[in-house]
């Protein structure tokens, strides 16, 4: 099931998400639901905040290439256990903050541990793409938005855009 996807400005977008302390069978559908919604979208990450869910929970999938095999993840409570000293500069957009982007730098390759949809812990390392992703997905678990990176001319006007696209929706 598609669920709606919380625009900035949006006060549960800025909140630090819960541990999520057991793997039942509806956080495995919320998962799922957001894959969906993360796909449809289209998008390569989504974290649970951004539908509502004030949850340690993201999900990915950076395979861009037509006619790809999909390669979805599911993390529960992901955690960054180490980054490289060498940095990425990409440009990063948000589901949250439609169509508008900005170049964020991050570490190029990042070690993650998480829990997997069977309860499996799981650590690996990621690089390129797959690493912004990833900790920009963690981000939004810790209440942070890529326009947090910018400075405040920036984030301010990215801020004023998003008001009126929620006003422009709320009279639709």
């Amino acid at each position: 099931m598609k669920r709606p996807i919380l625009i900035h400005p949006d006060p549960r977008l800025k909140k630090v998400a819960a541990p999520v302390a057991d793997l039942s069978d509806a956080r495995r559908q919320l998962a799922r639901d957001m894959l969906e919604t993360m796909y449809a979208a289209p998008g390569i990450g989504l974290a649970a905040p951004q539908v509502g869910v004030p949850e340690r929970l993201i999900v990915l999938d950076c395979v861009k290439e037509e006619g790809a095999e999909p390669q979805p993840l599911v993390m529960f409570n992901p955690e960054v256990v180490a980054a490289s000293d060498e940095l990425n500069t990409y440009e990063e957009g948000c589901l949250s903050i439609p169509e508008q982007y900005a170049d964020v730098t991050r570490p190029a390759e990042v070690q993650v541990r998480w829990i997997d949809e069977s309860g499996a812990e799981r650590e690996e390392e990621f690089g390129g793409l797959w690493a912004t992703c990833v900790q920009h997905e963690i981000d939004h678990l810790n209440g942070k938005l890529f326009i947090d990176y910018l400075g405040p001319m920036k984030r301010q006007m990215i801020t004023r855009k998003m008001v009126k696209l929620k006003r422009e929706k709320a009279k639709a």
